[in-house]
């Protein structure tokens, strides 16, 4: 029973796994995403997100599609605003945009505003990789 276990986790992985290396946005952003930094007043690299991109269609809430300096996706991120929370604002779908791919944590951080999302509001960062590697893919350390 525990070999059988065993080998159905592995199968399971392995498919995880596989899904997440078949999804282009791991390495590129749709063509309908622009880099935000040509969008609105911010750097390239935006600290402790990466070098995101969003649909500007989507603002405010995205999904932010955020890539360390070497062009790969580290996190997908939402800033719905507190405003949208107050109004009791439901988001069904929410953390589907990365269809497959394997997260590995998330952060819900209060943000008072910036260029882009003026308002106060909440990052959602659904991180594809561990805590400990953030800071050096981010370029911080």
């Amino acid at each position: 029973m525990l070999k059988t276990s065993a080998i159905a986790l592995a199968l399971v992985l392995g498919l995880a796994s596989a899904a997440s290396a078949a999804n282009p946005i791991l390495k590129n952003p749709p063509a309908n995403f622009k880099k935000v930094s040509t969008l609105v007043k911010l750097p390239e690299l935006v600290p402790g997100l990466g070098v995101l991109y969003v649909d500007p269609a989507t603002l405010p809430v995205g999904p932010f599609l955020s890539y360390d300096k070497k062009g790969k996706l580290i996190n997908i991120t939402y800033m719905p605003t507190i405003k949208l929370f107050e109004a009791h604002k439901d988001w069904k779908t929410l953390g589907s945009f990365g269809g497959g791919i394997t997260l590995d944590h998330t952060d819900i951080l209060y943000n008072a505003g910036h260029p882009g999302v003026a308002e106060p509001h909440y990052h959602i960062v659904q991180w594809l990789i561990p805590h400990n590697q953030e800071s050096k893919r981010l370029g911080e350390k």
